[in-house]
């Protein structure tokens, strides 16, 4: 019997450490054959050439080279462009049976756009998510439109997938990705983790990640001094930041983080990427995770640690009772903070829950792409709710 073929895209970091180990399910499954074209911010030395640690874990089969220095609207659409022409003619030379991809970026959709056209069956992972703050949630229903299997991390997620008209019986909740690496991963000691990082932990730490809000009016730059002014003002308090994606925007908040990190050396660092081991590691030993990264409401509930979710980037999604929302001025996060350290908050991270599950997605996952009939698989019937009387 032949094996059947799964083709994975990652494109950022983030992506790919929820993916590891539905990777190495399907490289494990004598069965299955693990195909992996490696796309956008891996490739850019600029984000930290990450491509080279995923090389350290898996055989890559393509990497598909797509991202101009311009991270302008047209930059972006232009890398759309040339995602799309490339992924064309990496699927010719794979010939994958499935293709399965992640979340919500522009190379993605290029990914699926490509995949679509050439018949190929496509699994989309943690879709019927909403994003208000950016135009990830297009992005993101138009990956469903396009996709044949959806996986999503709640019933919440996947209902939404389903009144998008997909058919129940290939709608499945599986649970966060995440969480499998939480469960799985050894993670760091406390000074192993500081070694790592070359960097000594205080009285009280926090972990910083804030992306660019691309529907939102007020530039990244003012949006990102603000949570600045805020975190500078925190006594017994070290910072450690990881760099924004390659989203429009992304470089100015990286050179300000830059900036920050040189004058004050004493009580921050930053990285352009951690790494999945790194960073859940961080996760154990910080008080809370500061901005607007899906991570916070994915990741962070599971360590019982607080998130301060800063802005409308991730507005919609489905949150632990850890994460406290606030507006992007400087009153709203020092209210934040103070929150964050009072002793009733500290009272509900204890008996908080991840509403993402208890890990176990990916081998789910894993299972369902093996032995799900593909013979009829790229006819799609839209799935009308019943009307209520």
């Amino acid at each position: 019997m032949n094996k059947r073929k799964i083709v994975v895209v990652t494109g950022t970091r983030a992506e790919y450490g929820l993916f590891y180990w539905l990777m190495k399910a399907i490289e494990a499954d004598k069965d299955l054959e693990l195909q992996l074209i490696v796309t956008g911010m891996h490739l850019s030395p600029e984000f930290g050439l990450t491509y080279k640690e995923i090389e350290k874990d898996f055989k890559i089969d393509k990497k598909i080279e797509m991202l101009l220095s311009s991270d302008t609207s047209i930059g972006v659409s232009k890398s759309m462009g040339l995602a799309q022409i490339s992924f064309a003619e990496a699927y010719e030379a794979l010939k994958p049976d499935m293709l399965v991809v992640l979340g919500d970026r522009y190379e993605i959709f290029s990914a699926v756009a490509s995949a679509m056209i050439a018949n190929i069956p496509i699994a989309h992972l943690h879709g019927g998510e909403t994003t208000e703050g950016a135009f990830d949630e297009s992005i993101r229903h138009s990956i469903t439109k396009m996709s044949h299997l959806h996986f999503a991390a709640t019933e919440v997620y996947r209902n939404r997938v389903i009144q998008l008209g997909e058919h129940p019986n290939r709608v499945f909740n599986v649970g966060g990705l995440g969480i499998d690496n939480i469960k799985k991963m050894k993670l760091l000691t406390k000074e192993k983790f500081e070694d790592s990082i070359n960097f000594k932990l205080n009285k009280k730490n926090i972990l910083i990640t804030f992306h660019p809000v691309t529907l939102e009016n007020s530039t990244a730059k003012e949006q990102f001094q603000v949570l600045l002014d805020v975190v500078d003002k925190l006594e017994e308090t070290h910072i450690i930041f990881t760099k924004a994606n390659a989203d429009t925007d992304g470089r100015i908040i990286n050179s300000m983080i830059d900036e920050y990190v040189a004058k004050h050396q004493n009580k921050a660092v930053g990285f352009s990427s951690l790494g999945q081991l790194r960073y859940l590691s961080a996760l154990q030993y910080v008080d809370a995770m500061v901005g607007n990264s899906s991570s916070g409401l994915a990741e962070a509930p599971s360590f019982k640690i607080g998130t301060i979710n800063i802005g409308d980037r991730q507005k919609g999604r489905i949150m632990a009772e850890s994460v406290i929302n606030c507006n992007n001025d400087f009153n709203a996060i020092k209210n934040a903070f103070d929150l964050l350290y009072s002793e009733e908050f500290k009272e509900k991270l204890k008996e908080s829950e991840n509403p993402y599950g208890e890990g176990g997605a990916s081998a789910k996952i894993k299972e369902y792409i093996k032995k799900i009939d593909l013979t009829h698989i790229l006819k799609k019937i839209f799935y009308d709710l019943k009307k209520e009387n």
